[in-house]
């Protein structure tokens, strides 16, 4: 990587407490405008729980301005963009991604729709949640989505275990009042970061900016729950669903970006996932036909993080393939890396830390993303801490993360009592000596 990164980033700050971050890149030939929200569904209570998605889908019915779905989707398309919004656990995001021209326009158009929002058509919009959440319900109304399932298994009672959409009773029961309740608590600019990447400059972004969102109060910094992980496992939930294949997530509770041993994890990950040539696919796929597809990778939190192995498979192969997956990361904790194994991962780590240069979603989720929970690493920074990682380092890691009061399997399908019998058996052999 070179030591003279290719762009730049600058930050300010307005009155109202609104953060910006512009990353000019000017040898991009786009640019786009990203708001980020601490609002998600690990700061819902159970009663609340799917109120952040439903503001999220409720934003889109237009402002003072842009009072119908279509006069807002229209101005944004006209000027050659599209609103993308999605809602996580940690926080929500709003970006348009247009030409550099347009940036002002897209700031100004945001701007009124955060300060102004209609929230008309609640019921219209109501329905077409509900028509989402059935995507992940049985022929039973049981939720049989893997991803939520395993959430709510790994973090128990807390708020991180709650799915994002809700439950359907909730989005039935929302009103008016609850949504702009709701944005009035979370939506303040104490509470946001706003981002523009691209072929932009400081000067006209920053002038843009204040302008389009002086009207947003500032509202107040909201604090989650801190992530308390489960140690006291290993745990294993079957879910019966009539599938052809069974979903399957193998989890252990890993180390959030800013412990010292984060870039050790994501080199590990490297190491275990990386390629077609790494032991995950090779050993699941090529060499056992446990899978036809397998992957690793980590679900980061500000505060936590989630090591993931995400397979599906038939059901008389379940256990064959939790075995081999365990087999495979203890593995890691019992004998160490070679030399050049570790380089090899590190050198596809800094290809991808480069070619993220080019990724306008990227830089700003990286610069502006970040900004909502603390300062976020620059390039340079990331590549320094992953050069430092040693031999030792990994099998460390390993042996810290990959431990059995860490892990979690959940799985979704034809898994009766023999093949669950079996999976139980292999989770409580996990890590003796």
């Amino acid at each position: 990587m070179p030591n003279q990164l290719p762009y730049r980033v600058l930050k300010d700050r307005f009155a109202n407490g609104l953060r910006l971050s512009t990353v000019e890149a000017p040898y991009l030939h786009g640019a786009t405008v990203a708001l980020y929200v601490r609002a998600g569904s690990r700061y819902e209570t159970v009663a609340t729980n799917g109120l952040s998605h439903f503001v999220e889908h409720m934003l889109f019915r237009g402002s003072a301005r842009f009072p119908t779905s279509f006069a807002l989707n229209l101005a944004i398309e006209d000027r050659g963009g599209t609103l993308y919004a999605e809602t996580g656990r940690d926080y929500s995001l709003f970006q348009i991604s247009l030409p550099p021209p347009e940036v002002p326009a897209a700031l100004d158009i945001l701007g009124d729709l955060f300060s102004n929002p209609q929230f008309g058509d609640i019921d219209l919009e109501r329905s077409i949640i509900l028509e989402e959440i059935l995507e992940d319900l049985d022929d039973r109304g049981r939720n049989v989505n893997v991803h939520d399932l395993s959430r709510a298994e790994v973090w128990g009672r807390h708020p991180l275990g709650l799915s994002i959409i809700g439950p359907s009773r909730n989005v039935r029961r929302f009103r008016p009042q609850d949504v702009r309740r709701h944005f009035r608590h979370f939506y303040g600019a104490r509470n946001m970061a706003l981002c523009v990447a691209g072929r932009v400059d400081r000067a006209s972004v920053r002038t843009a900016a204040r302008k389009a969102f002086t009207g947003l109060p500032a509202g107040r910094r909201v604090r989650p729950m801190p992530a308390r992980a489960r140690l006291d496992g290993p745990h294993f939930r079957a879910v019966w669903n009539d599938s052809a294949q069974i979903q399957v997530q193998i989890l252990f509770h890993g180390v959030p970006d800013w412990d010292p041993g984060n870039p050790a994890l994501s080199l590990l990950l490297r190491l275990i996932d990386d390629g077609m040539s790494t032991p995950l696919h090779y050993r699941i796929c090529d060499q056992q036909g446990l899978a036809y597809s397998v992957g690793a990778s980590v679900e980061p939190l500000y505060d936590a993080a989630l090591v993931e192995v995400d397979a599906a498979c038939a059901p008389a192969k379940l256990p064959d393939l939790v075995s081999e997956v365990l087999r495979i990361v203890d593995g890691f904790r019992r004998e160490p890396v070679t030399s050049a194994q570790l380089a090899r991962a590190r050198r596809r780590a800094t290809g991808d830390l480069e070619a993220g240069f080019d990724d306008l979603g990227g830089l700003a989720s990286f610069h502006g993303g970040g900004d909502l929970f603390f300062r976020p690493y620059t390039h340079q920074e990331l590549l320094q801490r992953l050069s430092r990682v040693t031999v030792d380092d990994i099998r460390r890691i390993a042996r810290r993360v990959f431990r059995p009061e860490r892990l979690t399997v959940v799985a979704v399908g034809a898994v009766d009592r023999a093949v669950a019998g079996r999976v139980r058996r292999t989770l409580n052999g996990f890590g003796a000596s």
